[in-house]
């Protein structure tokens, strides 16, 4: 497939020892690697990784399948996996961070941020704010028409000029109804730069990355160009598949273009749960993140299951080449992580059925 990626579909770090210490986690490591070794055979996906993690860590994890396809490397459960837009909750929590700093307040404008951009916008976009983008009701577009535009610039400048080409013209959506875009959170990643004069990247390391102990995370593809010490991505490609070692354009980065692996995601994942590390945010902002407006708040869709005992939280994520998916239920101290280093129409029901086998695996089923 050519540049034009995007699909940011609307995921043991060894817990002192490389394998589960009690009868508990030894029974639930096995079922989750019959689950995904039974998985990846029957789906004939290139491979899977499944844990459990809660806001001590990993709980529960396996791996099966290959890291590129006809390869003999096995995927591991420390391999780093493209999240796509489970980036998206990040972003949020990043702005989250110049809130709680006073840089920023969740009603900040657009035009208030960036005032150089009074007359090279259309008006209908100078009040949205940070919520707005954050939730999707901002009322812009999808993507941007050309993600890969200005590639000689500066990534702040390139980001800024993409945004002021793709504002030009008015809404075509209506401000304040849901309307899912990347392009949104490019524009609230714009607004972090200009107020920190850093770029999303150095940001996302130095208020989240960081602080959480993230060391596999990062932006792109996983690993080496050319070499197989990480997962590649797979399209389709008739009967079987293709291994493609590429991702969406930098610019894009806000709305989807981190990798970790699982054992890092889960330092993430706990901020919202009990006792998990949370940046010193106050629990009113981290209230906020997942208090939707509809049914999405800041990087995550918010629903109730009986399963999770209340408020649930889930997203999904794909560049073209991986898909992600997780679901967060701070009421068990559990998140539910999967990913398989593949993208196609059978993707996410057969990430969803696996993730349905963790919970019950969880359940002691």
């Amino acid at each position: 497939m050519p540049k034009k990626l995007i699909s940011i579909v609307p995921l043991f770090l060894l817990i002192q020892t490389a394998y589960p210490e009690t009868s508990q986690e030894q029974a639930q490591f096995k079922k989750i690697q019959e689950a995904l070794v039974e998985t990846v055979a029957q789906e004939k996906v290139p491979g899977m990784v499944a844990a459990i993690t809660s806001s001590k860590g990993v709980l529960a994890i396996g791996s099966a399948g290959v890291r590129k396809i006809e390869a003999d490397t096995k995927l591991t459960e420390q391999d780093h996996i493209h999240l796509g837009s489970c980036t998206k909750a990040m972003t949020s929590v990043l702005l989250a961070t110049l809130i709680a700093e006073g840089k920023l307040t969740w009603e900040t404008s657009l035009i208030d941020v960036l005032p150089e951009l009074k007359g090279k916008i259309h008006p209908d976009y100078h009040a949205i704010t940070v919520w707005q983008l954050l939730t999707h009701r901002a009322g812009v577009e999808a993507n941007a028409a050309n993600w890969w535009a200005h590639g000689k610039m500066e990534l702040k400048k390139r980001r800024l000029a993409i945004l002021q080409e793709n504002l030009k013209e008015a809404p075509t959506s209506k401000q304040g109804e849901y309307h899912y875009s990347n392009l949104g959170y490019l524009i609230a990643g714009c607004m972090a730069e200009k107020v920190t004069g850093s770029t999303w990247e150095s940001l996302m390391r130095k208020r989240i990355f960081d602080p959480l102990g993230m060391d596999s995370a990062g932006f792109g593809p996983p690993g080496v160009l050319g070499k197989t010490e990480q997962p590649w991505g797979h399209v389709r490609s008739g009967e079987g598949w293709r291994p493609r070692q590429f991702d969406n354009a930098e610019a894009l980065g806000p709305a989807g273009r981190v990798h970790a692996s699982f054992a890092d995601w889960g330092k993430f994942l706990a901020m919202q749960l009990p006792g998990g590390k949370n940046l010193g945010l106050d629990r009113k902002i981290l209230d906020k993140l997942i208090t939707p407006t509809g049914n999405y708040a800041g990087g995550w869709r918010v629903t109730k299951r009986p399963w999770g005992k209340g408020t649930v939280l889930n997203h999904s994520g794909s560049n073209t080449m991986w898909y992600a998916l997780v679901w967060v239920a701070p009421q068990l101290d559990r998140a539910f992580l999967v990913a398989t280093n593949s993208r196609d129409d059978n993707s996410h029901p057969t990430c969803d059925q696996m993730i349905g086998k963790l919970i019950r695996i969880n359940q002691g089923n």
